[in-house]
């Protein structure tokens, strides 16, 4: 069967008029006129041979077969970018340069750095410039670049890199915890327990929720501790002083030591994507594609890793 023939600038139409919500809105962020926009979408439904919008006098929606297809729009579109990337950087070995990044605390001290420095070493040219910190860094009014964070961004208008799409939090503690206090026999079974909390969006996370095999369950939790930093809650974990929930990156080479111990089996913890965020599609220069795909290719050797030591005895 042959495919048939789309043209790109009709993809971006079709998925800024979804976004937009009018073909008026999408041929003003686009330059062109209404008339224009309504064309190219109808162009590609034709080729095609689907319907993907349902117009009405005073609405636009997607219809059943738009919706399916909307996602493969937007991977097309952004393919086509990355190769346009691409092809600049090839003509730039040697990038240099300097990008400024923010990142959560202990991803940052504890995973990204090292990182970094096998990135730096593959690219001595280019210069980093590293700002930790757990609250959302404003990349329109700070001096960044970019910004590594969990979760997807809040302002629609940022661009999101997904880096480890698939990243969940872990429920673990020390093996010294355990011993004195006993493994967690249900999830319920928490509020027994010293449960180490941090802050989130300028509030306590202690709403842990997790993803079980009999739906979503939220467990409020409490504890004796409570800090501003994921790292220092980190570190209370590692000397025994209760159970933390936190990303699987941050806490991978912890359980993967035996430091700390697994208590959730795969799949229930919440999920945490990790994606590296900029102001404007702009921004992504051959060195940030270079860095997206490093951290990309870190994140999922991290979590093939993972998988050999997966709680075996999960709470219920």
């Amino acid at each position: 069967m042959q495919s048939p023939m789309i043209r790109s600038d009709d993809l971006a139409v079709f998925v800024r008029a979804t976004d937009a919500g009018s073909f008026s809105a999408a041929a003003r962020e686009l330059g062109i006129t209404p008339s224009l926009a309504s064309n190219a979408v109808q162009r590609l439904e034709q080729a095609l041979g689907q319907r993907l919008l349902i117009r009405s006098t005073r609405s636009l929606r997607l219809s059943e077969r738009g919706e399916r297809y909307l996602p493969y729009a937007r991977a097309m579109l952004q393919s086509l970018e990355d190769g346009h990337v691409s092809l600049a950087a090839a003509h730039d070995d040697a990038l240099a340069g300097t990008l400024r990044l923010s990142a959560p605390s202990d991803l940052g001290r504890n995973v990204l750095v090292p990182w970094l420095d096998d990135f730096q070493a593959e690219y001595p040219r280019l210069d980093l410039t590293l700002n930790l910190s757990d609250r959302m860094a404003d990349l329109f009014r700070q001096p960044l670049d970019l910004a590594l964070r969990y979760g997807h961004p809040p302002d629609s208008s940022l661009v999101a890199q997904p880096l480890a799409p698939d990243n969940r939090r872990m429920l673990c503690a020390s093996p010294a915890y355990l011993e004195r206090h006993g493994r967690p026999a249900s999830l319920d079974d928490l509020a027994r327990h010293n449960c180490l909390r941090f802050m989130l969006s300028d509030g306590v996370h202690e709403r842990w929720r997790f993803d079980t095999p009999a739906g979503l369950r939220t467990v409020v939790v409490a504890g004796n501790r409570v800090s501003d930093d994921a790292d220092v809650v980190r570190r209370w974990a590692l000397a025994g002083h209760g159970i933390v929930y936190k990303s699987s990156l941050d806490l991978h080479d912890d359980v993967a030591s035996g430091r700390l111990v697994s208590l959730l089996p795969a799949g229930w913890g919440e999920p945490a994507p990790l994606n590296l965020i900029c102001a404007h599609r702009s921004l992504l220069v051959p060195a940030v594609i270079r860095l997206r795909d490093f951290l990309r290719e870190r994140c999922a050797r991290m979590a093939e890793e993972r998988k050999r030591f997966e709680a075996a005895e999960p709470v219920r």
